[in-house]
């Protein structure tokens, strides 16, 4: 037998009236009409080719065809219900789940020291994971669930997406203190006669940046290229070197590293970071809690 035949809730009506044993007792517990229960009952006699149940003078009785499904058919429904129960609620104290986010190496260094802090406190079993939003096929894993949220400017993210601004942040410029440059006026012809690094991001909003400076009239004496954020501020505080960063993680590097920042003389645009969820797990708990806890800590 092929199991797209069965209905469920025919299922459902058999569990009900194996245990009542009458046909309108089933109906009343179930919330149907008597004859919705008939009709369900004549389908499932056509579909499994036994008559189920036989009347007696005690009520509706299994036939031993019916005798040998109930077991099975019970401990099936009650683990689907289980399995939904799960699903659909989402204890952060005792919960033990592994969240996946997709975001930057930037977002790794401004997000998870205060994410991670927070949920130690209230959901202590909880763990995350991050992957590269350039390194998987966002919108294939978040919809399969193997990436819960994606952090960041993300446009292929539209169709099917839900999406929620976190913040905008704009450019500034960051080098080490006791720099030439700091405390000093910084204009266009510092910018273009300071020495440079710069962080390859391709595919991100911060190489979109770069791709603009690069094709802006004002040239850039860059001596280092470096694929990660990470090393930057070693990089940084070591050298005369300046880099163009969002100014969040300026903000979060200067207060960490012995760094300075001041604005930027280029005129770029605003940076929109948002978080992201596939349509899929719009209404799933676990989703819901750490896109809210998320969006609690970090937006303005």
């Amino acid at each position: 037998m092929d199991l797209k035949n069965i209905d469920l809730n025919l299922l459902i009506v058999f569990q009900q009236l194996f245990r009542d044993r009458q046909v309108t007792k089933a109906a009343e517990s179930l919330d149907l009409s008597q004859p919705a229960v008939s009709s369900a009952l004549n389908r499932m006699r056509k579909l499994l080719g036994d008559e189920l149940f036989y009347r007696s003078c005690s009520g509706m009785q299994p036939t031993p065809y019916a005798e040998q499904l109930a077991e099975p058919i019970s401990e099936a429904l009650a683990m689907i219900q289980q399995t939904l129960i799960r699903r659909s609620t989402f204890d952060p104290a005792t919960s033990s789940r592994r969240f996946t986010i997709a975001m930057t190496d930037i977002g790794e260094i401004y997000f998870l020291p205060f994410l991670i802090g927070s949920i130690a406190k209230i959901a202590p079993g909880v763990t995350i994971s991050t992957v590269r939003n350039s390194k998987v096929n966002l919108k294939e894993e978040m919809a399969e669930g193997k990436v819960d949220l994606a952090i960041g400017l993300l446009p292929d993210l539209k169709s099917d997406f839900y999406q929620r601004r976190l913040f905008r942040q704009s450019y500034c410029c960051l080098f080490r203190k006791g720099h030439p440059l700091d405390g000093k006026p910084f204009g266009f012809e510092e910018f273009a006669n300071a020495e440079h690094v710069v962080v390859i991001s391709a595919g991100t909003g911060h190489g979109k940046t770069d791709e603009l400076m690069e094709n802006s009239a004002i040239r850039r004496n860059v001596r280092l290229r470096v694929p990660h954020f990470v090393a930057l501020p070693y990089i940084l505080k070591e050298t005369n070197l300046i880099a163009t960063v969002p100014d969040k993680i300026a903000e979060r590097l200067a207060s960490s590293f012995p760094l300075s920042y001041v604005p930027h003389p280029i005129t770029l645009p605003e940076i929109q970071i948002n978080i992201f969820w596939h349509t899929k797990h719009h209404q799933e708990e676990g989703s819901k809690w750490l896109r809210t806890l998320i969006f609690d800590l970090f937006s303005e």
